[in-house]
């Protein structure tokens, strides 16, 4: 039997996901997640209200971890947490409650960047990516295209300019009056429908990206649409989604084939919350399909969204090396991955 080297509990709470995981020699044991519903009543995340119910959640949902994990706190190795970007009072509560915990059982700390740790929940899964490998993280907050060179060695060549595409699909389906997250919504309704209508592309050079336009766009033709019929959203909406998510998925895979072109990288990967789209997720597919010499790596959903498991694998390799945090550590809101 292999001695075990480390058990290492995470905690991710950089937005309005309260999560814990338990982390085995790199093997995700739990990974437990409670999502703040409070939030839908206001269209959007409320930073102050995230903050608190964090600080009400973060305690069940370790506990929740462990007893899942089997394992007890006396048998961790480590606490990682979240450094950042995030939200501020978000980010707060997670590092507070990691060092304390750490503080107690006398064991180290590991700060996690949010971004790195989406790219390697890839390799939390079974077959990850050999490096190098060109990743697309898109997620509510961030889109980057980055070239992995390994595990803490990241190249960024591109990254959006305002909004992210996770934004533009939630503020689009905030103006067609879809609860939050709209995101998941959009995506579901855009299965149902045919992308009829055509949006502007948006004109930028190079590996960055710009949804703020397309936004704009979106807006302009709902506005036309139903000035001529006011029931124009009502009667068309599966076909508006799935224009609307087809016009973002094209502008990712645009930048995305670019960078392939450019680097010549033939392992490509997906990251974060907006990789769990289904339209992204299909196109990605039949890019392979037509392309034998390139594969692709998809996360399961699991890993994809916010989640505490990726924290904890990511917490894995910096342990390895010893890597861990000063107690003077303190979040930052603004991170980008490199």
């Amino acid at each position: 039997m292999l001695e075990v080297q480390e058990i290492i509990l995470a905690i991710e709470s950089s937005c309005d996901d309260t999560s814990a995981a338990v982390v085995c020699d790199g093997k995700i044991l739990s990974n437990v997640t409670t999502t703040q519903i409070i939030h839908a009543v206001y269209g959007g995340v409320v930073p102050e209200l995230a903050s608190r119910q964090h600080q009400q959640l973060i305690l069940p949902v370790v506990k929740r971890a462990l007893l899942e994990a089997n394992v007890s706190k006396k048998d961790l190795s480590a606490v990682a947490f979240t450094i950042g970007p995030g939200l501020l009072g978000s980010l707060v509560v997670g590092v507070s409650f990691a060092k304390s915990f750490a503080l107690a059982l006398n064991i180290p700390t590991i700060e996690v960047n949010h971004m790195q740790a989406h790219i390697l929940a890839h390799f939390g899964t079974a077959f990850p990516p050999p490096f190098p490998f060109l990743c697309l993280t898109v997620s509510g907050g961030h889109t980057q295209l980055v070239i992995v060179q390994d595990y803490f060695t990241f190249k960024l060549l591109g990254e959006t300019l305002d909004d992210a595409a996770g934004e533009a699909f939630d503020k689009s389906g905030k103006v067609l009056g879809l609860d939050y997250p709209a995101g998941p919504i959009v995506d579901k309704l855009a299965q149902r429908g045919e992308a009829k209508h055509k949006f502007s592309e948006p004109r930028i050079e190079g590996f960055n990206f710009s949804f703020s336009g397309l936004k704009t766009s979106i807006l302009y033709m709902l506005q036309k649409n139903m000035t001529a019929n006011p029931n124009f959203i009502t009667e068309n909406l599966n076909d508006i989604c799935a224009s609307i998510q087809k016009a973002i998925i094209d502008t990712l895979l645009k930048k995305l084939k670019l960078a392939q072109e450019f680097t010549g990288i033939q392992h490509i990967a997906i990251a974060g919350g907006v990789s769990a789209n289904s339209g992204l997720r299909n196109s990605l597919k039949l890019w392979g399909e037509t392309s034998p010499n390139l594969t692709f790596y998809i996360p399961p959903i699991a890993l994809s969204t916010d989640n505490a498991g990726m924290i904890g694998v990511a917490a894995h390799f910096k342990f390895l090396k010893k890597d861990f945090a000063d107690i003077h550590a303190t979040p930052t809101a603004s991170l980008s991955v490199v």
